[in-house]
């Protein structure tokens, strides 16, 4: 049989034959230069690649080498503060070999050769292991424990296992039917990893953030949308989840980011501190990285590589929170190669698979007991952002993420411009496990959580209508009732749901902190309304104290801040108890 040769290029797709025994998303070697490609299509003995890498200079003729695998991943110690192109390649070891500029057909192991790590068995020779067991650990990093998983499709009587240290491809032990054990093993990025039981979203993602955790929150295990056009604080905001989230292990992807804005992510993020530890965050990050002038094929590949990382982790019994920005530039890498697929388009000229595709990635979050012992919960929570056209959030990709997302946090670009952080509006946002995860913030929070969410959209939603009327009649002419909900939409949205973070006290909230300052500026209206009801005018109403009091809470440090309560509390007490008079 002749070997198979390059016969049609168009940009990043290739035809190659024969390839008569060609699998779809099998691996290829592609040209002289062996760059890296994946079949997407078949058709006899006619395979057409998709090429991970830049296709300049390749010429048909050349030779294409079938590696008969699909694209997989290594997983194993030493993810934890890797930067990878979206193939798999660490770019810190290419810039290495190569300089800062990927050299086409540069190639380097994802786990690093020379690493040592010491292993402690858990399991002993004659155990019988399953897939997903955990043979043993090892500590990745300082106060962090790696377990080193059985293969998912692995089984067996251990017929001995080694302690000490090993690098990630030495063997460990082997199964009594001779099977190898190491500390590392591949998994293919397109395939969910298994696990043994999907567990209820009853638990929140708990974020920091006021107005995602009071206002809109989403269930650990959940998915979110995050739509915002340019400006709007989509990368701060996934800065500040990296960082005070309630997550073990984040993983972030960047997918088709401007190249300097991914320059300024990859210095900012190892200078962010984990709280926890007082290490940096990208002790526990790993960093999934494809730039706007990098292959288009390596972008639809870097999101799948991303989430199989972070199901990894979560197999081990972590949470882990999955940042990926964004899916819009992921949909127009798959809109090129469908184009030159000569594929029938749908709306707005992506493929008409775009939903079902959008739909089998988030369908991998979620909170599970992992496979194999012993017993293990973990759970995968993906924050997606999403750059539509326009902030119109009409265009295609935002409709069929919202079909599959439980949640979505709109970033309003006139908030933005006027210093609100995060830039969410409240009018547009919705959250579809609310209800599910409220007896857990009734508990961590306080009584009466679920009505004072309730009574804090409704006022925002009067204030944002009086905000309308009073830019025609101007708010002098508004009853004193309507002023003072007017104005206390305002200390909500800025008091409440906006954050500073610069300030060290003000950057995360815990949730019990996020209820009493939401109750003080919800408390200041009502007893606004009950000093009205009782003749007070609305100028004779000390909103400005309440309100410096109650920025006073909001900023103080953790040892004050009881103080600084009852100081607001005494302060609202004079509003409806006649001390105005």
């Amino acid at each position: 049989m002749s070997e198979p040769r390059l016969i049609r290029l168009s940009g990043a797709l290739a035809e190659a034959q024969p390839m008569p025994g060609a699998a779809l998303y099998e691996l290829a070697r592609v040209g002289e230069r062996r760059l890296l490609g994946e079949v997407i299509r078949v058709r006899g003995d006619l395979a057409t690649l998709q090429v991970y890498e830049d296709t300049n200079g390749l010429e048909t003729g050349e030779p294409v080498e079938p590696a008969g695998s699909a694209l997989n991943v290594e997983l194993g110690p030493g993810l934890l503060g890797a930067i990878l192109d979206g193939t798999g390649r660490p770019l810190g070891r290419l810039a290495e070999q190569a300089g800062d500029f990927i050299r086409p057909g540069a190639d380097a192991e994802t786990l690093d050769r020379t690493a040592r790590w010491r292993f402690a068995p858990t399991v002993r020779t004659g155990d019988r292991v399953e897939g997903g067991d955990v043979l043993g650990s090892v500590e990745e990093r300082p106060g962090l424990e790696h377990r080193i998983l059985l293969p998912p499709d692995a089984g067996g009587v251990v017929g001995a296992i080694g302690e000490g240290e090993f690098g990630v491809t030495d063997e460990i032990g082997q199964l009594e039917d001779g099977r190898p054990l190491r500390l590392a093993h591949a998994w293919p990025v397109r395939r969910p990893r298994p696990v043994s039981e999907r567990l209820p979203d009853d638990r929140p993602f708990v974020t920091g953030q006021r107005v995602f955790d009071f206002l809109f929150p989403v269930a650990e295990g959940g998915a979110v949308v995050v739509p915002g056009g340019f400006g709007t604080g989509k990368t701060v905001i996934e800065q500040s989840l990296a960082k005070y989230a309630d997550a073990d292990i984040v993983v972030y992807i960047g997918c088709g980011e401007r190249g300097n804005e991914m320059a300024e992510l990859l210095h900012e993020f190892p200078r962010l501190t984990d709280l926890r530890t007082g290490r940096s965050i990208m002790d526990r990050t790993v960093m999934v990285v494809n730039t706007s002038n990098m292959p288009v094929a390596a972008r639809e590949a870097s999101v799948y590589l991303g989430i199989t990382i972070a199901e990894y982790y979560r197999d081990m019994g972590y949470r882990v929170a999955l940042l990926a920005d964004s899916l819009s530039r992921w949909a127009e890498a798959l809109r090129e190669i469908s184009a030159r697929l000569a594929e029938m388009p749908g709306e707005e000229g992506y493929p008409t698979y775009l939903g079902t595709r959008l739909g089998q990635f988030f369908e991998r979050a979620g909170r599970v007991r992992a496979a194999g012992r012993p017993e293990r919960a973990g759970a995968l929570t993906v924050v997606a952002a999403i750059s539509p056209p326009g902030g119109d959030l009409s265009e295609p990709v935002t409709q069929a993420t919202l079909r599959v997302a439980g949640a979505l946090w709109a970033l309003d670009a006139a908030l933005a411009q006027q210093r609100q952080f995060p830039a969410v509006d409240w009018g547009t946002s919705y959250s579809l496990q609310a209800e599910r995860v409220a007896p857990w913030f009734v508990r961590e929070g306080g009584t009466g959580w679920v009505e004072l969410r309730r009574d804090t959209l409704e006022l925002l939603q009067r204030g944002r209508e009086l905000k309308d009327i009073a830019g025609l009649v101007g708010p002098d002419a508004l009853q004193d009732a309507d002023r003072l909900a007017l104005e206390s939409a305002r200390n909500i949205q800025e008091l409440v749901l906006g954050q500073s973070a610069y300030d060290p006290n003000d950057a995360a909230s815990p949730v019990e902190k996020t209820f009493r300052l939401a109750s003080l500026a919800l408390g200041l209206h009502r007893r606004g309304l009950a000093a009205l009801a009782r003749g007070d005018r609305f100028d004779q109403l000390e909103i400005g104290a309440a309100r410096r009091a109650i920025a006073n809470f909001r900023g103080a440090d953790p040892e004050h801040a009881e103080t600084r309560l009852r100081e607001a509390e005494r302060v609202l007490e004079k509003i409806s108890g006649g001390g105005n008079r």
